[in-house]
C-alpha cells in the first residue's frame, strides 16, 4: 500500500504557513494550487516511467496537463466522484477566470479548471491518497479509451 503521507501537513513542518480552510478558499485558489499538484504528479510518473530526455519528458507531460485532456479526464471521473467532491469540482467548473487557455476551448478550460479545483480540495484536505487514486483511474480511463 502506497503511504498514505499529507504532503500540506508536511510542508507546513517546515515553513510558518497558516492553515487553510478549504471550505471557504476560493475555487480558483484550490484550482491554483491544483494545478501544481497534479503537474507534479503527472511529472513524478513521467520520470519514473522513462529514462528519456527532458525535453521528450517536457512533452509528454505537456500532453497529459493540458486543459483538453484534464478535462476529458474530469468526464470520465464524474461518475467516481463523491457528492463532496463533485461540489467543489462544480464550485470550480463554475468560477469566473479573467484568463482563458491559449489552446483550449472555454468549455474544456473551464472543466479542467474544475478539475484542478478538485484536486487542489483533496491535497489541502490531506486526502492525497483519494487524489491519486483519482488521478490514475482518470489516466487509465483515458488509455482505455485510446485503444
Amino acid at each position: 500500500m502506497a503511504d498514505q503521507t499529507d504532503y500540506y501537513q508536511e510542508i507546513k513542518k517546515y515553513f510558518p504557513i497558516e492553515d487553510v480552510d478549504f471550505r471557504t478558499c476560493p475555487p480558483l485558489t484550490l484550482a491554483y494550487i491544483g494545478d501544481g499538484v497534479y503537474d507534479l504528479v503527472i511529472r513524478s510518473i513521467e520520470v519514473g516511467e522513462s529514462h528519456a530526455k527532458v525535453n521528450t519528458l517536457h512533452h509528454q507531460t505537456s500532453q497529459l496537463v493540458k486543459a483538453q485532456t484534464q478535462s476529458e479526464m474530469i468526464e470520465l471521473l464524474l461518475p467516481e466522484l463523491s457528492e463532496t467532491e463533485a461540489d467543489f469540482y462544480r464550485r470550480g467548473r463554475n468560477a469566473k477566470s479573467a484568463t482563458i487557455a491559449k489552446n483550449a476551448t472555454v468549455a474544456d478550460y473551464r472543466r479542467a479548471t474544475g478539475f484542478e479545483a478538485l484536486m487542489g480540495y483533496l491535497y489541502l484536505s490531506g486526502q492525497t491518497g483519494r487524489m491519486l487514486a483519482l488521478i490514475k483511474l482518470g489516466l487509465e480511463k483515458i488509455q482505455a479509451k485510446e485503444v
